[in-house]
C-alpha cells in the first residue's frame, strides 16, 4: 500500500468510526441558512448580480453526513445535487438526513450520493456550476490534486467555495495532536483510544494551561461529542496553511480567486486603522501581503473560507447610472425577519432601514426596474447602491 493509500485508508477508517458533522438527524428541514450554500447570494457575492438561472448543477465534494448538502437541497430547489465522499458510513447518515427531513421529497430536481473519493471527481458525468468543498482539501494526501480534480468538473463561469485550515489559529490544536500521538504509541490509528487518551490529557492538565484555555474558550461546546473531539485532535491526515501557502494551492487550481467570503475579517482598517501613518504605509503592500498582514496582527483566525471561479466570471459594474436604472431589482434571498425595517441580513447581523429604504425593497418585486420603483419612491441612486453593496439588494442587469 502507498503512503497516500495508506492516509486515505486511516482518513476512511476516522470518519466510518466518528462519521462527521454529528448534528442529530431531524424530521423536519434544518433551520435558517448559510447564504454561502445558497446557489443566487453566493453567485451575487461573487458577480454582484443575479445569476441567469437556477437549473444549475451543484457538487458538495466530500459531504460527510450531509450537514451542509441538506442545506445546498433546501436553498436550491432547481439545482440537481450531487454529494461524495470517502466514508461509506457518513454517506448512509447523509441519505437518511436528507430523507428524514423531507428536503429531498420535496426538491424539484434529482439528489444522489456517491461513495467515490474526492481525487476521482473527473469520473462524475458532466460539470458542476457550484461546487462546495468544506473542511476537506486539508485532509487529502496531496491537496494540490484534489484540487485540480474538482477545477476540471467546474463549468466555465462556475464557482466553488472552499474552507480549509489555518495554521495560526490552530497552534493549540496542533500541539494537542502530537502530544496525543506520542501516549498513543503502537495504539495509532485506534481512534477510540485517542479520544480516551486527549480526554484523559485534558481532564490532567493544570486550569491555567494555554491549551486547555483555548479549548474552553473556543472548541470544549462543540467538543462534548466524541466525533468533534476525534476530528479535531486525532485526526490522521491534517495539512495546515498560511496566506502564502493558501494562494500557492489557489494558483495550483488554475482557477480565479475571487474573494474570502468575510472580507471584513480582512479589512486593515479593523486592526491599525487608529493609525493614519500605518495605513499609509500599509497601501504600498500587495493585496496578498495585506492579508498576510492581517492574519499575523490577528492570531485568531482558524480557517479560510473563500470563493474561486473559473473564468469568465461575468461580474458587473453598478456605478453608470443607465445600468442601474435598467436594472431589475428584488430582494436578497437570506435576511431573517423579513419584510421589517428591522431584521438580520445574510450574515445574521442586525439592520435598521430608513423608512424610503423599507419602502424601496418592499416594491423590489423580481419584475420592476430601478427606474421605475423609483418613480414612486424618493430614494438617491447612491441609497440604491449602497442597499446592493450591502446585499440586502439583489440586481439583474437588462442590458
Amino acid at each position: 500500500m502507498t503512503d497516500e493509500s495508506a492516509t486515505r485508508t486511516a482518513v476512511q477508517t476516522l470518519y466510518n468510526t466518528y462519521p462527521f458533522p454529528p448534528e442529530p438527524l431531524l424530521d423536519e428541514p434544518p433551520p435558517g441558512y448559510n447564504w454561502r450554500w445558497n446557489w443566487i447570494a453566493a453567485y451575487n457575492f461573487c458577480t454582484r448580480q443575479k445569476p441567469s438561472r437556477e437549473n444549475i448543477r451543484i457538487l458538495d465534494a466530500g459531504c460527510g453526513t450531509g450537514v451542509g448538502t441538506e442545506y445546498l437541497i433546501l436553498l436550491n430547489p432547481q439545482a440537481e445535487i450531487v454529494g461524495i465522499d470517502l466514508s461509506e458510513k457518513a454517506l448512509e447518515i447523509a441519505q437518511e438526513r436528507s430523507r428524514r427531513s423531507g428536503v429531498s421529497a420535496k426538491h424539484e430536481a434529482s439528489v444522489s450520493f456517491h461513495h467515490l473519493k474526492l481525487e476521482e471527481a473527473s469520473q462524475l458525468p458532466g460539470e458542476f456550476d457550484l461546487i462546495n468543498c468544506v473542511g476537506v482539501l486539508h485532509h487529502l494526501p496531496d491537496p494540490v490534486k484534489g484540487i485540480q480534480a474538482l477545477a476540471s468538473k467546474l463549468a466555465p463561469g462556475g464557482i466553488m467555495h472552499i474552507f480549509v485550515y489555518s495554521e495560526i489559529g490552530r497552534w493549540e490544536i496542533q500541539l494537542m495532536q502530537r502530544a496525543i500521538a506520542l501516549l498513543q504509541g503502537n495504539k495509532r490509528g485506534n481512534y477510540q483510544d485517542g479520544v480516551f487518551v486527549g480526554r484523559q490529557i485534558f481532564s490532567s492538565l493544570p486550569e491555567n494551561n494555554r491549551i486547555v484555555k483555548r479549548e474552553k474558550e473556543r472548541w470544549s461546546l462543540e467538543n462534548h461529542r466524541d466525533e468533534s473531539f476525534a476530528d479535531m485532535y486525532v485526526h490522521p491526515q491534517e495539512i495546515d496553511y498560511n496566506v502564502e501557502t493558501l494562494f500557492e494551492l489557489i494558483e495550483a487550481s488554475g482557477l480565479e480567486f475571487i474573494g474570502f467570503s468575510n472580507p471584513k475579517y480582512w479589512e486593515l482598517e479593523r486592526l491599525i486603522g487608529k493609525s493614519p501613518e500605518l495605513i499609509e504605509r500599509a497601501k504600498n503592500l500587495s493585496e496578498r501581503e495585506k492579508y498576510r498582514l492581517v492574519e499575523l496582527l490577528d492570531p485568531e483566525i482558524t480557517h479560510y473560507e473563500f470563493f474561486l471561479g473559473k473564468p469568465p466570471i461575468d461580474k458587473i459594474d453598478w456605478s453608470k447610472d443607465e445600468t442601474l436604472l435598467s436594472a431589475i431589482g428584488e430582494v436578497h434571498p437570506c435576511m431573517y425577519g423579513w419584510p421589517s425595517s428591522s431584521f438580520l441580513d445574510y450574515e445574521y447581523q442586525p439592520v435598521t432601514l430608513t423608512e424610503t429604504e423599507f419602502q424601496f425593497l418592499q416594491t423590489c418585486d423580481g419584475k420592476l426596474t430601478v427606474g421605475e420603483i423609483l418613480q414612486g419612491v424618493k430614494l438617491e441612486l447612491d441609497e440604491v447602491r449602497s442597499l446592493q453593496d450591502r446585499q440586502l439588494l439583489i440586481l439583474t442587469p437588462t442590458h
